[in-house]
């Protein structure tokens, strides 16, 4: 039978040795331990997919509407020269798109290919907003139609609108022999200042078709400032339009 002494020797080795097993497996346990990111490649932490969904601000496919196109228009804004707008519509209050992809074709009347392209544009959260392109050449090609294509599926973060606080607060439009006009008087009522801002302004018909549209870039507008968008076309749309719009976009 062990004598006092060494059972009290045996209980101090097994204390020892279950420390330093203790401590040999947390250090094991910190050395191949990797906690959740958003961007491992896992579904792991409280994501609803691999990377996104829970805490990550990736939208999991399961939580967005897709975007739906609503028209595509093209505008010749000098011999030879077009613009061309597709009006995107998002219904996705907090769910904002950064370089959606899409391939745009124009077509003559006898469904000739014109010309064609790819580009990427943002969607902003809970907004609709253009995919727009100015200045597209076709020489002496009469185009008839304009077909839009989203080339994927647009990569959704959830994010507030940042422009909440932008307000339009004035729309003058005119037009003469030379050309139209339109201008634009926004207010920034936040808080903060707002950095670059594309502003697109859309002219309406008196049947609710876009017959003009365009594009300002604004380097930014103090918090509680205000700024004018001009918008200018070199052709007179002799009192076609009845009506305007503003849509704006984060840069």
């Amino acid at each position: 039978m062990a004598s006092w002494a060494q059972q009290r020797r045996l209980i101090y080795g097994s204390s020892v040795t279950i420390v330093i097993l203790g401590v040999a497996a947390v250090i094991g346990y910190l050395s191949f331990y990797k906690a959740p990111t958003c961007f491992d490649g896992l579904k792991n932490g409280d994501e609803l997919g691999i990377d996104c969904g829970g805490s990550c601000v990736k939208m999991c496919a399961s939580s967005f509407i897709q975007p739906r196109v609503l028209w595509t228009r093209f505008e010749q804004i000098s011999p030879g020269i077009l613009n061309v707008a597709s009006m995107i519509e998002n219904l996705n209050v907090s769910g904002e798109a950064f370089r959606a992809p899409y391939h745009l074709k124009l077509y003559d009347n006898q469904g000739i290919l014109i010309t064609e392209y790819d580009d990427t544009f943002t969607i902003p959260p809970g907004r609709n907003t253009l995919a727009f392109r100015g200045d597209i050449d076709i020489g002496s090609r009469i185009p008839a139609t304009a077909q839009f294509t989203f080339t994927g599926i647009p990569d959704w973060h959830r994010r507030d609108d940042p422009l909440a606080y932008l307000v339009v607060i004035d729309k003058q439009y005119s037009e003469d022999n030379a050309g139209s006009y339109l201008t634009v008087k926004l207010n920034n009522t936040s808080v903060r200042g707002l950095g670059k801002i594309s502003v697109y302004a859309i002219l309406y018909d008196k049947s609710g078709n876009a017959i003009g549209f365009s594009r300002t870039v604004m380097d930014g507008i103090a918090a509680g400032g205000t700024a004018v968008a001009p918008f200018t076309w070199p052709t007179s749309h002799h009192g076609a339009v009845v009506s305007t719009d503003v849509l704006r976009v984060v840069e």
